[in-house]
């Protein structure tokens, strides 16, 4: 086995067919298969189950893909080490967040790890549930961070924090109607209960950005509780009387195989660390 047979399995995977993995690496098609072929001779295994809809990791290649990150990884480490005797080992780690996340717990987290592990390699994504699962279920990431779980048979899903949100509305004036995307499960709450026609609300795909048009202008919304604590004690917000209210969890996915990085356990305490001091962040 070879390190370009460990490149191209990756590259399979990332890229989810074998056709477009030959394109990605500028070889023919032929060339990829036989890779596949002579790798998984090697390792006396199945790696993949090919169908009209891609490539499809076997359990066997589920295995191998921390082995053959590793791999990847002790090579590009091999080079530079070579001659350099300064050199640390890094780890790489993938981690993405929803869009409305990334302020302050996705950035918050990324601090953290730095502060404390400066010489890992950290990849981060903001991006719509959809896409955050499917880079998940396709290796392109080890942990994401979202409102709406999904326990699929091979995911790990921890709820790390649960916050409420409230209907508040500016004592100064209560209109328009403001509609916040916290997320797909918080959106089919908010058409059950229908406290306002959403789709002819104003509509935001960040809270921050709802909260200062609020502040400035006017309007009503839902909002996390600990956000507006503030504004509703010194009586520039008030809550809506009767209106519905939603719980707000906050949950870490990850693969429960093993191809987490080293040292993971310990970012996932410090993002644990990170969600204690929910109180304290800003808007």
């Amino acid at each position: 086995m070879d390190i370009e047979q460990a490149k191209t399995f990756l590259e399979i995977i990332h890229s989810g067919t074998f056709a477009r993995a030959s394109e990605r690496l500028h070889v023919t098609q032929t060339t990829i298969t036989a890779r596949v072929k002579a790798l998984e001779a090697a390792l006396n295994c199945t790696l993949f189950i090919r169908n009209r809809a891609g490539a499809k990791l076997t359990k066997d290649g589920e295995a191998f893909v921390k082995p053959a990150q590793k791999m990847i990884e002790a090579w590009e480490q091999a080079k530079q080490v070579c001659g350099n005797s300064d050199y640390q080992i890094q780890n790489t780690l993938r981690i993405g967040g929803e869009i409305s996340l990334w302020n302050p717990i996705l950035i918050d987290w990324l601090l953290a790890i730095n502060a404390e592990m400066p010489h890992w390699i950290i990849h981060s994504s903001v991006t719509t549930n959809d896409m955050l699962y499917e880079s998940l279920q396709k290796q392109e990431m080890d942990a994401i961070i979202v409102h709406s779980p999904r326990y699929l048979s091979n995911l790990i899903v921890e709820q790390i924090a649960e916050e409420k949100l409230i209907h508040v509305a500016s004592i100064k004036q209560p209109t328009p109607d403001l509609f916040i995307d916290w997320g797909e499960e918080f959106t089919l709450q908010f058409d059950r209960c229908v406290p306002f026609n959403r789709k002819s609300a104003m509509q935001f795909s960040l809270g921050p950005m709802a909260l200062k048009y609020l502040l400035a202008n006017g309007g009503n919304g839902y909002f996390r509780t600990r956000v507006v604590a503030q504004y509703l004690q010194n009586g520039s917000l008030i809550k809506v009387n009767g209106a519905a209210e939603f719980t707000y969890p906050l949950y870490l996915v990850y693969h429960k195989n093993n191809t987490l990085p080293d040292g993971f356990e310990q970012a996932k305490g410090m993002l644990l660390d990170t969600v204690k001091n929910f109180s304290n962040w800003p808007i």
